[in-house]
């Protein structure tokens, strides 16, 4: 590299030395569709074996919980929270996920901190199914504080457009079940780290729900429910879902929804963990606040028919997921009733 490119603050090594470094990563997440390796100017797939495909993209970062990250020195678990916001906007419409490109852009690069970001996203991609494919890992001098960065992903799946899920038939008396969410996930933060502050704790102090610190409760990465959502469509007709992530389960249960239905969730009906009584009382937040903001424990709606509800509760138990009957689709305008007044 020139001199000049260097003084400027620009090390083109300590990017070879991170692309050394995350080969591995990338290597262990290949799907036979892949084509060729890293390096080059685009990613490679080979999509065969659909009779009529649609492709569905997503695209989405991880926000404000990456100021955690910068505190406590913590990299691995970013990634996850990365791919988790795209692959499950993919698998609500009933896309598999193929393959995931990432950017990383940094002040100053440091070779060890983008592996271990690195790490995570390629254990996000490990747990959604797809491939990394590739991605961009930007140096601009002066832009970013010094140790900070921001990560943003993308991802594209496919599905038989006769499988597409588009919510059209849900119909009233369908059941919302929903999928136990791994905490606050990657919403909200910008509230959190204010309630936090100003409640003068320390990310080392211990919850007074556990044994963990809150630093660890703040960083456990967003749940990926790619499998168990395919698991369930294998298994019952699911006719929808919603990922629940910013606007919490007030805004997106009804992104599902076709015109002239609702939601009516009944709180109570799922364990809220800890974490969310903890933040509305602290940051004496209300019932609305709370169910606008942040998941409350479920990470996950799926919309299936009455008579299959059971069905899909088994199901998502065998796969591994704590599951719950959180509702039902009634007649109404579009919006959710039962979780602090109706909204549309």
């Amino acid at each position: 590299m020139s001199e000049a490119y260097r003084r400027s603050g620009v090390d083109i090594e300590a990017g070879n030395e991170a692309v050394r470094r995350i080969q591995g990563h990338v290597a262990r997440t290949q799907r036979p569709e892949v084509l060729g390796g890293i390096g080059g100017f685009g990613g490679l797939f080979s999509l065969s074996g659909y009779q009529d495909p649609v492709l569905v993209a997503a695209t989405d970062g991880v926000g404000t919980k990456l100021k955690l990250a910068f505190t406590l020195n913590r990299h691995d678990t970013i990634g996850v929270d990365c791919v988790a916001m795209c692959v499950n906007d993919l698998v609500v419409q009933g896309a598999e996920p193929l393959f995931f490109l990432d950017y990383i852009a940094t002040g100053k690069l440091a070779p060890e901190q983008v592996e271990a970001v690195v790490k995570g996203i390629a254990d996000g991609c490990e747990r959604a199914g797809c491939a990394l494919l590739g991605g961009e890992t930007a140096e601009m001098p002066g832009f970013y504080a010094p140790g900070e960065y921001d990560v943003a992903g993308f991802s594209v799946g496919v599905v038989e457009r006769k499988a597409l899920l588009t919510g059209e038939t849900i119909a009233p008396g369908d059941v919302i079940v929903g999928l136990a969410s791994d905490g606050l996930h990657s919403n909200g933060y910008s509230l959190v780290r204010k309630i936090v502050d100003e409640a003068g704790l320390s990310l080392d102090a211990i919850v007074p729900w556990g044994d963990h610190s809150w630093g660890e409760e703040l960083l456990v990465p967003t749940r990926i429910y790619v499998r168990p959502f395919h698991q369930l469509m294998n298994a019952v007709p699911v006719k929808g879902g919603a990922h629940i992530t910013g606007g919490g389960l007030i805004e997106n249960v009804p992104r599902m929804l076709p015109a002239g239905l609702q939601a009516e969730i009944r709180p109570g009906s799922w364990p809220v963990p800890d974490v969310f009584r903890f933040l509305a009382e602290r940051g004496s937040l209300t019932e609305a606040d709370c169910y606008r903001t942040f998941n409350m424990g479920i990470g996950m709606v799926v919309f299936v028919p009455a008579e299959e509800a059971e069905r899909a509760l088994a199901v998502a138990s065998e796969s591994g997921e704590r599951a719950f009957m959180i509702g039902r689709v009634v007649e109404g305008e579009n919006g959710v009733i039962g979780l602090g007044g109706e909204t549309s």
